[in-house]
């Protein structure tokens, strides 16, 4: 039996159902009538999300066609930094969705401090973009993996490599 249990605190999303959901979208966007014969699109360049439309009005409904097929497919929607809203050429609008990957220095030094004050006998440390939390009562850990799902950050944390 081990002395010491532990897991891993990360923010990722799978691009492979970014790119699933955008092309679900798309397939909607096409076939939809208040769309019918609109400018309207969605591009996936890297880990950003490029949505064109004719009109603010439109390009908010295609942002919202987008993150219900997001939800459906699993992907977290609080990992996702909306830009601001631009005038393109054409006299289309275009928004910029950058995906956030990993925890950044900020938020894991919250989440770190949290810990802390929750006089729960764990050691947290910062690795990289992710944050490894062990200690000795698996109690312990999962009492820690309820803290932080109620800690409201503006990121969905996943647990993995729990031992």
């Amino acid at each position: 039996m081990a002395s010491e249990y532990s897991f891993d605190v990360v923010s990722k999303v799978d691009m492979q159902e970014v790119n699933n959901a955008v092309q679900q979208a798309l397939k909607e966007i096409e076939t939809r009538f208040d769309f019918k014969g609109s400018k309207s699109d969605i591009a996936l360049e890297g880990e950003q999300l490029v949505v064109t439309s004719d009109s603010d009005y439109k390009l908010k409904n295609v942002v919202d066609i987008l993150q219900t097929k997001l939800i459906k497919r699993g992907v977290p929607i609080l990992n996702m930094d909306y830009g601001k809203v631009e005038p393109a050429s054409g006299g289309t609008v275009r928004q910029n969705i950058k995906m956030k990957q990993g925890i950044d220095q900020e938020h894991s030094k919250k989440l770190n401090i949290l810990i802390r004050d929750s006089k729960i006998k764990v050691k947290s440390q910062i690795q990289g973009d992710q944050l490894r939390i062990t200690g000795k009562s698996k109690d312990d850990l999962q009492a820690i993996m309820t803290l932080l799902r109620g800690a409201g950050l503006p990121l969905e944390l996943q647990f993995i490599n729990y031992r």
